[in-house]
């Protein structure tokens, strides 16, 4: 099972696929997982070393995602289960807006999928903005890229990029009124039309 989680901030991507590698680890599935395309990556720097990420000039954050980027192409390639979160999709929207570079260039992120797996599925989380807001208030994050006036304007450029994608697999799912067990359990039942006969095989083996 081979899956790039996208979303706006705030819509669970990060608690989906740290449910999603719990799940695994029960049952057949051993995701190789990674979350870190948001700049700063918080998952691997320190506080100083987020810092020093931040304030890099633009170029140099558009060079050093281009890098990740193809680098986790060949972790799609190479492993049967994966859960990746952002990739080309987030860049496509977060790089022009926040990091003030020129993002991809036009359709830069199909020369990316022509080479991703064609097995791969996009999960693509959302949320009503009344609930983004609810959730930035209760956990503000100190490198926040999106602020409340900018929630439907973002989400709809994600819809826009997930319509755009050549990975005609793709599930959606609104987390609003959902608790974590229940966003999984939904992300698995969106999943199962689209699961290889390797998946399905190994779901029907979960007791």
């Amino acid at each position: 099972m081979r899956l790039i989680v996208v979303g706006c901030e705030y819509a669970g991507k990060t608690t989906l696929v740290n449910n999603l590698q719990t799940w695994g680890k029960d049952t057949n599935f051993h995701f190789h997982m990674d979350d870190h395309f948001t700049i700063p990556d918080s998952r691997h720097l320190n506080e100083d070393e987020q810092e020093r990420m931040w304030n890099l000039g633009p170029v140099v954050k558009e060079r050093f995602q281009r890098f990740q980027i193809y680098y986790h192409i060949h972790i799609l390639q190479n492993y049967e289960n994966v859960l990746i979160t952002g990739c080309h999709i987030e860049e496509a929207v977060f790089g022009p807006r926040y990091y003030k570079s020129r993002g991809m260039l036009q359709d830069y992120g199909r020369k990316f999928e022509a080479d991703i797996p064609k097995d791969t599925t996009i999960v693509h989380l959302t949320a009503r903005p009344e609930v983004i807001i609810e959730r930035m208030k209760a956990a503000p994050r100190k490198y926040q890229l999106m602020q409340e006036n900018e929630i439907e304007e973002v989400c709809a450029l994600f819809d826009k990029e997930v319509g755009r994608s050549w990975l005609r697999k793709n599930v959606k799912i609104d987390t609003s009124d959902l608790n974590e067990g229940e966003v999984v359990d939904a992300c698995l039942k969106a999943l199962k039309p689209h699961m290889t006969e390797r998946d399905l095989l190994l779901m029907s083996q979960i007791g």
